[in-house]
């Protein structure tokens, strides 16, 4: 009653035993081939740690560097300013890491936040009453009247242009995890469980443990197990292409470090501006928002403090450098793995699974 390991001769196997084969086969083709993505698995496992390291870092540097600005300049609204930085910096780790959401409405909140503490705090400083409803009015108030000029949509345009390709490549990565996690456990049809069945155990059937398939029969079978996954090879090329790219786009000139650590700048040009344009927009504020309490006394003149240029900013900078090699090394490693997808049946069928250097082998059906 034997389906699979049939011969003329008599047979030490019987149905349960072909079960148990078929059982084995599967299990055995999920080990090998996870044993042969392993290293690529974990090299892109760390290289996503290694990047989400680095941009972690990065971004707390770029935090508290921002931060500074308020506690050294801004001193009036340094507390308060301290919840939309963290609020900014926490959007923009969220989108580098494939979130739904956008850098454009990351900036424009931090600025509708930021816009009644400039207000307030700065440019009419004698201001006692701030209710809920007028600090609403004035996030409101920001958007029609535009009182950080041009700096507000540079910073969107800066920054979206720098963490597209990082968004990007995370994505990537994630991806590529997911690629290789489902070639480990591809579905193997009854056909392929048969042929594997028939080249690896139907010798001990007959009593050969120690025959092995030919080299040919091998690839005859492995290839046509693995059509599906060596129909991925023209996209997994392209993949890697696309890993090139956006880690070239990533490396260009320290893109995102620079961009990330000019967010300090260009929130204080968007401060000065304001306060420069500040009778302008209280006139405008007045007119919608009504006028609040005021207190006499504070001149908001007094508040315009220069900001001095931070140095490590370019140690910084340089101190990342080390991540460009970092990329360097991961794109070098993962062009090589090209044919990954196009050349698992040869690997599998190289090594301990075939007959070499020798006369007898397994074909299928008998020894040749």
């Amino acid at each position: 009653d034997l389906q699979i390991c049939q011969h003329r001769a008599p047979t030490c196997c019987t149905k349960k035993m072909e079960e148990s084969y078929q059982a084995a086969v599967r299990r055995e083709r999920t080990q090998n081939i996870q044993a042969l993505s392993f290293e690529l698995k974990y090299m892109i496992v760390g290289h996503i740690t290694a990047f989400q390291e680095a941009f972690e870092s990065l971004l707390r540097f770029a935090e508290n560097h921002t931060s500074s600005l308020f506690e050294t300049a801004y001193r009036p609204m340094a507390k308060e300013a301290a919840e939309p930085v963290k609020e900014l910096f926490t959007d923009i780790s969220l989108y580098i890491l494939g979130a739904e959401t956008t850098v454009e409405s990351a900036v424009l909140r931090f600025f509708d936040s930021l816009f009644p503490l400039v207000y307030s705090r700065l440019i009419n400083p004698g201001i006692t009453d701030l209710s809920e409803d007028y600090t609403e009015c004035l996030r409101l108030t920001r958007q029609d009247i535009n009182p950080f000029g041009r700096y507000s949509k540079n910073m969107v345009t800066e920054l979206s242009k720098s963490l597209w390709a990082s968004r990007m490549l995370s994505q990537a990565l994630s991806l590529g995890i997911e690629v290789i996690n489902t070639t480990e456990h591809a579905a193997l049809t009854k056909e392929c469980s048969k042929a594997l069945v028939r080249m690896q155990y139907c010798p001990h059937c007959q009593g050969l443990t120690l025959i092995r398939p030919c080299v040919g029969y091998c690839l005859n079978v492995m290839r046509g197990c693995l059509a599906s996954v060596s129909e991925l090879d023209a996209q997994w090329r392209e993949y890697i292409s696309t890993l090139e790219y956006l880690t070239n786009e990533m490396a260009a000139s320290h893109d995102l470090e620079i961009a990330l650590t000019g967010i300090r700048n260009s929130i204080n040009e968007a401060i000065l501006h304001a306060q420069l344009n500040g009778p302008q927009l209280s006139a405008t504020v007045d007119k919608v928002c009504g006028q609040p309490k005021q207190q006499e006394g504070n001149l908001s003149s007094d508040n315009i403090v220069p900001v001095k240029e931070v140095t490590e900013t370019q140690a910084f900078v340089m101190a990342h450098a080390s991540l460009n090699n970092k990329r360097r090394e991961f794109i070098n490693y993962m062009k090589r793995s090209r044919t990954f997808h196009a050349s698992i049946a040869e690997r599998l069928c190289d090594g301990d699974l075939v007959m070499r250097d020798s006369s007898t082998c397994w074909n299928g059906e008998d020894v040749v």
